[in-house]
């Protein structure tokens, strides 16, 4: 692998691009002109994915594909690296999206890996770790939450990622193990209190968080969730705006009132909490995994903990794609991924 296309140069996707570029040549793809302050150290193109003949043309050129934009835009985008054999890597929640890639990586010549981001993505590869360490399991949950660290107002938030993707996930069920059995819950139930270090949180099922775990646990455990942690009360407005106010049938309406009422933050924090609970022997044990991460320096340039956070995770799986330490070729879970060997790599070590 040498050759990587980047699609989405928005915050995440333009430093996949930047920490991509130190090992593999890249090239950036948005439909707009990227508008930072500073250059990006690699060439950056405009073209428009939705044109069929254009991505054709356009993904011919490389050896891999990561894709950074919204879940509604990325099936194209794999149907095309399908056909020509690319690897392909995005961030999606989206479970639909991600079950139409599971079945084209039947028949893939290549790496057909969504879900490679935060949640889904690294809280996978942070469970399964943990859960590798018992002769058996009993319950697995797993919490990840991006937050402005200095939160106003009643929703105690900021868009700092895709407001799409957040609605998403806020609207669709979530799959989870209960009591051994494989079920969907309502997305904003299941609201739990969390206290990190000394501060109260709520925690709540949102989907996609999971991605492929439930099918690999199922059999092997009681419980199995993921939630969303968020300051106190959020949740319930949410619910009102969504449910209440109906405005869960227009999304790109919901979409332009959330990015203008709550902006990005530069000063914001992700937790990623990871508990389980089983057999070591005979013996009934637990197993926890807690990081604070906060916006860190890269090349001189300042990048909020949620576009690191993520953006790193994608890289580190490319990375060990390139270094054959992943599978060559079809549908790749993120529980699949060892932990160690991520952290081993140059992006993976940004979460050590």
């Amino acid at each position: 692998m040498k050759n990587v296309l980047v699609i989405g140069m928005g915050k995440v996707g333009s430093l996949v691009g930047v920490l991509l570029s130190k090992r593999f040549t890249v090239t950036g793809l948005d439909k707009h002109k990227p508008h930072y302050s500073f250059p990006l150290p690699f060439e950056t193109r405009q073209g428009d994915v939705t044109d069929h003949a254009f991505l054709d043309n356009t993904l011919a050129n490389y050896d891999a594909v990561v894709s950074c934009l919204p879940y509604n835009l990325n099936l194209p985008i794999a149907q095309t690296a399908h056909r020509l054999g690319l690897h392909y890597f995005d961030l999606t929640e989206d479970v639909p999206t991600t079950q139409a890639i599971r079945e084209m990586a039947e028949t893939a010549r290549s790496v057909m890996a969504p879900q490679c981001g935060l949640a889904p993505g690294l809280i996978g590869i942070v469970g399964a770790d943990l859960g590798k360490r018992f002769t058996r399991l009993r319950d697995m949950e797993l919490r990840v939450g991006a937050l402005p660290r200095y939160p106003n107002g009643l929703l105690g938030y900021s868009f700092t990622w895709s407001p799409a993707g957040v609605i998403n996930e806020y609207i669709n069920d979530a799959e989870v193990i209960h009591n051994g059995v494989r079920k969907m819950v309502p997305s904003l139930d299941g609201i739990e209190v969390i206290n990190i270090e000394g501060q109260e949180f709520e925690a709540f099922s949102t989907s996609g968080g999971l991605g492929t775990m439930c099918e690999t646990y199922a059999g092997k455990l009681d419980t199995l969730n993921y939630k969303t942690i968020r300051y106190p009360g959020h949740a319930k407005l949410m619910r009102f705006l969504l449910y209440e106010l109906i405005m869960k049938d227009d999304r790109a309406l919901t979409e332009q009132i959330l990015t203008n009422a709550k902006p990005p933050v530069q000063e914001d924090v992700v937790y990623v909490y990871a508990v389980v609970e089983g057999w070591k022997g005979d013996r009934i044990e637990r197993e926890e995994f807690y990081q604070a991460y906060y916006p860190v320096q890269i090349d001189g340039q300042h990048w909020r903990a949620i576009s690191w956070t993520t953006a790193a995770s994608v890289a580190a799986v490319v990375e060990m794609v390139a270094d054959g330490s992943l599978p060559q070729k079809g549908f790749l879970k993120q529980e699949d991924i060892p932990f160690e060997p991520f952290l081993a790599t140059s992006n993976g070590s940004y979460y050590q």
